[in-house]
This record gives C-alpha cells, structure tokens and sequence, in this order.
C-alpha cells in the first residue's frame, strides 16, 4: 500500500508542474521518462518491502536473496559441520582394519599348569601300559608262583616320560619362536590369521549364519593356518633329534675302530628316509586336523565340536597315511 501511495503522489505532482509550465510537447516526453523511472524505483522499493511469496507472484528477480533472512543458527551451525560428519562417516567406513595380535609367553610351557598337563600325560603314556601284563598275571593260577620271578621295570617307562616331556616342551617353545619369527618378518594380516584363536574364530563364524558347507570350508582353512606353526615346531623337533642322532652315531664311528665304522652313505640315505618320513606324517597331521576341525564344528558346537575335530584329525591323520602307504606302496611309514 505504501508503494501504491508514494506512485500516486508522485504522478500528482508531476501532473501539476505539466500544467503550470504551459509545455505540451517536449515535457510530455521527459514526464514519460520520468514516470518510467519513478515507477521503476516505486516497483523495486515495493518488492523490497513485499514477501518472498508476492515476489514470486509479481516475477521478482531476486526473490531468492530473502532466503537468507530465514536462516537460523542451527541450520547454519549445521550446515558448517556436515562436510566433518561426512568425512568422518567415510574414515569409519573405509577406515584400514587392525590385526590386534596377541602373544604369549615365550617359555609358556614351563608354566605351572602347562607343565603339569604335559607330565601327567607322559607319564600316563608310558605307564598305563604296564597295567595290562600285571592283569593278566593276576588272573593267572601261578601268580604267586611267578611273581617273584618276574619283575616289571619302571625305570625304562620314567625315561621315556622324560624324552617325551622334553619333546613336548621343545614344541611348545619352537612355535612361540615362529610365532615372533611371523610377527616381524610377514605381514601383519598374515600373523594375525596365523596366531588367530581358532576355537573362537570359529564361535564368531557361527553367528554369521553362513551355509553348511561353507562354514565347514571356512573353519578348515583358519584351523590350517592357525595349525600351521605349531605343525612346523613339530616337524623342525623331529628332524633335530634325528640330525642329533646322526651326527652322534658319525663321530662315535670316528672314535672306534676301522672294522666298526659305518657307512656314512647309508647313514645318509637313512637319515633322508626319516626326514621325508616326518614330513608326511606332519603334512598327513595338518590336512586331517583341518578337515576333522570343520567338521566338528559343523556337527557339535563350533569351538568345542572344532577342538575335536582338530585333535582327532591331528592323531588319526598320520595313522590313515600309514596305513594307506602299506596297502597301497608297500611302504612302511
């Protein structure tokens, strides 16, 4: 309204000094350019004081400048910070996984309950087998007759437990020297998925509800990787107590007489015999456990169910190989 009142007034004034000038020609052409002008001030003050709806009803040009006035602080504030959000929702999508890896103590195996376990198990490898004689002895009707005659040694089978804990602890401390070697010389994808807790990682497959076969494939290669070093120390044990053994039986040849020596060649080929030997009984050793960890966990509960698996794949392996070998080859393994 106000614009419509200040084009009025301004029309009437410019009317008035038309009439009292008495100039009809030429004034008429200045007063049209002036009303021209006039009305294009009235107009723009007019859509300066008119909202942004009339502006796009009377087709102003710059109607979207008043878009400005309804910005509040928080619509700027968050306009501000939506490139950080954006970028920090890409660092945390496509952020770098980390391979946390975890290791244990070097000597682990000298722990109290480790080496517990270890003797127990040794000393019932060799002993429980000393019960079998002395049943059948007491069944028998000349026990007592017998008894006095026979007698069961049980310094042979301590030995024995000795060697066979010694065995094990040197296993044990191999691979935790692998596991250092891996962690500084591979890849720290590569160490994590060889030290990975296998049980567990099985346990958190399970949840991902993936299909039978490929859940049984998946568990068999983590439990190959994760079995891999702890193959590896089993085989490099055997294969230095049987380059012990031949390095001893060598220079206690040189120290006896010409007569008594032995044939290096064949204490050679021996010797590559027993490597060859062991690897196939460590390879057999590691196929078996991976396949009998994949399915145990798919038939029982995946971390209990791939221990299992692993440990009946583990002594059965090297069993069927032999077997196989003997049938097949006629080799003895």
């Amino acid at each position: 309204m106000a614009g419509i009142a200040l084009l009025l007034d301004l029309w009437r004034k410019n009317h008035i000094n038309l009439s009292t000038s008495g100039l009809h020609s030429s004034p008429t052409f200045h007063s049209s350019s002036f009303f021209s002008a006039s009305a294009a001030a009235t107009a723009a003050s007019f859509a300066a004081g008119t909202t942004f709806y009339s502006r796009a009803f009377f087709g102003s040009p710059v109607a979207h400048c008043d878009a400005g006035a309804a910005l509040s602080e928080d619509f700027v504030s968050t306009t501000q910070s939506a490139p950080w959000r954006i970028n920090s929702y890409d660092a945390l999508r496509y952020s770098t996984k980390q391979y946390n890896v975890e290791l244990k103590p070097l000597f682990s195996a000298f722990e109290l309950r480790s080496f517990t376990m270890t003797s127990i198990r040794s000393l019932l490898m060799f002993y429980l087998p000393l019960l079998e004689p002395r049943a059948e002895m007491e069944d028998d009707d000349d026990f007592l007759e017998d008894n006095g005659e026979r007698q069961v040694d049980l310094v042979v089978p301590f030995k024995k437990s000795v060697k066979q804990i010694i065995r094990e602890t040197s296993v044990v401390t191999t691979r935790r020297i692998l596991e250092r070697i891996a962690v500084h010389y591979v890849s720290q994808r590569m160490a994590w998925k060889l030290l990975k807790d296998v049980p567990r990682s099985a346990t958190r497959k399970a949840g991902r509800k993936l299909p039978t076969l490929v859940y049984s494939f998946s568990v068999s290669r983590t439990t190959f990787r994760g079995h891999m070093l702890g193959v590896a120390a089993s085989w490099l044990v055997q294969v230095g107590i049987e380059l012990y053994r031949f390095f001893n039986s060598i220079f206690k040849s040189k120290d006896e007489d010409n007569d008594n020596d032995v044939d290096k060649t064949k204490q050679v080929g021996l010797l590559g015999q027993k490597v060859f030997i062991a690897s196939v009984r460590c390879s057999s050793s590691l196929i078996f456990a991976s396949i009998g960890a994949g399915i145990g966990a798919t038939i029982v509960r995946p971390s209990l169910g791939q221990w299992i698996g692993c440990a009946a794949g583990d002594l059965a392996g090297p069993i069927i190989v032999a077997f196989c070998a003997d049938q097949v080859f006629k080799v003895n393994l």
